[in-house]
């Protein structure tokens, strides 16, 4: 009996050290499986910024595309410096080592130097960005994973189909009598009192308000409005071409400001104010070239690009206080408006797909020539 006693308390003594042991090597898989989930959690959180960087840097630099080598231009340098900038990683900023463009989403991508060719860029629709790996260290998984993994990202971006709705349309219409409206052609869009347009009706909106000074803003800014085909809106048919008012708005475009009535951080010129130059002259215009000209005031791409609905002639009647949009087109402005009490407005048509504001309707039917950029993969 005494023998069999000594035999129990030897077995316990193993039992307790067997259950240090497994208790041990636990404790060392727990420790590891959560400084693999602290890494992945790591790796998850930089993947995110990479891809949040990409993403903007792709749509950055779709949203210049103008059909044009200039356009090719634009968006690499959104896509790797502009843009890029703003995403920190580390303190660093992230690197993309990669644009290419392509006239399909699914494949022909190519570098920019071949992008740019005469015939290829009026057909370039797509852009798709890389980014630098980013070595990422590894602190707790090192002996599974490595001392460090290098992480990147891409992202694809590109026009959307045609807008349904445009928002930021100017507040006047260009009446179409029937003849079609040809590309690089001039329109007038506000006609100076006693045109043949009718008497005290100018073709001005009144989207906003019918005073002038809803006339200014909205010329020079855009409506706070989205339409499209269909859309019916109230003209101002009171007396007076409000000329001062109009001229204040849109000039602000071209970085004139003489009348102190609107300020360039609300209102900013374009990047280019050349004036009697055509949209073709526009898009293919460098810094230091002739059709060229810096504002004095910080600038925005495309300013000069405008929006405006057209109304069959059968909609407007000197009586009538409504029309119906037929279509809303994209147009150029060549020039400012001038002084006097006239104040013709005459723009350019344009039949380039340009990038705007506004809304893609669920059964299609949008205007081929007036697109968004969207984030495609």
């Amino acid at each position: 009996m005494k023998h069999r006693s000594v035999e129990q308390k030897g077995s316990r003594k193993q039992e307790r050290g067997s259950i240090l042991a497994t208790s041990a090597i636990g404790m060392l898989a727990i420790l590891l499986a959560v400084g693999l989930g602290v890494d992945i959690s790591r790796f998850y959180l930089v993947k995110a910024e990479l891809q949040n960087g990409a993403d903007a840097a792709a749509l950055a630099a779709v949203s210049v595309l103008n059909g044009a080598p200039t356009g090719i231009d634009k968006a690499v340098q959104e896509a790797t410096v502009n843009t890029i900038n703003k995403y920190d990683f580390n303190n660093t900023g992230i690197v993309i080592t990669n644009v290419e463009f392509s006239a399909s989403l699914n494949g022909g991508y190519m570098p920019a130097v071949a992008a740019r060719a005469t015939g290829t860029a009026p057909n370039i629709r797509f852009v798709r960005v890389t980014t630098e790996p980013s070595p990422v260290a590894v602190s707790f998984a090192a002996a599974v994973l490595g001392k460090s993994k290098d992480l990147a990202a891409t992202a694809t971006a590109g026009y959307s189909v045609g807008l349904t709705d445009i928002c930021n349309f100017l507040p006047v219409m260009v009446i179409d009598y029937g003849t079609p409206i040809v590309p690089k052609e001039t329109y007038t869009f506000r006609a100076e009192g006693g045109s043949f347009v009718s008497p005290g009706n100018y073709q001005i909106l009144a989207i906003a308000g019918s005073g002038g000074a809803d006339a200014r803003v909205g010329l020079g800014a855009g409506v706070d409005a989205c339409a499209g085909p269909g859309a019916e809106y109230a003209i101002d048919t009171k007396p007076g071409v409000t000329a001062g008012a109009v001229r204040a708005g849109v000039n602000t475009r071209f970085d004139d400001y003489s009348t102190s009535q609107v300020n360039p951080q609300e209102h900013p010129p374009d990047l280019n104010i050349k004036e009697g130059i055509t949209y073709d002259d526009y898009k293919a215009a460098a810094p230091g070239t002739t059709n060229f000209k810096e504002p004095t005031h910080t600038g925005m791409d495309r300013r000069r690009v405008v929006y405006i609905p057209i109304v069959k002639e059968s909609e407007f009647d000197p009586g009538r206080n409504v029309v119906r949009f037929d279509r809303i087109g994209q147009f150029f402005l060549r020039n400012k408006v001038g002084n006097g009490s006239g104040g013709d407005l005459v723009a350019e048509y344009i039949d380039d797909p340009v990038i705007g504001i506004g809304t893609v309707g669920t059964g299609g039917g949008g205007s081929p020539l007036m697109v968004t950029p969207v984030l495609y993969k």
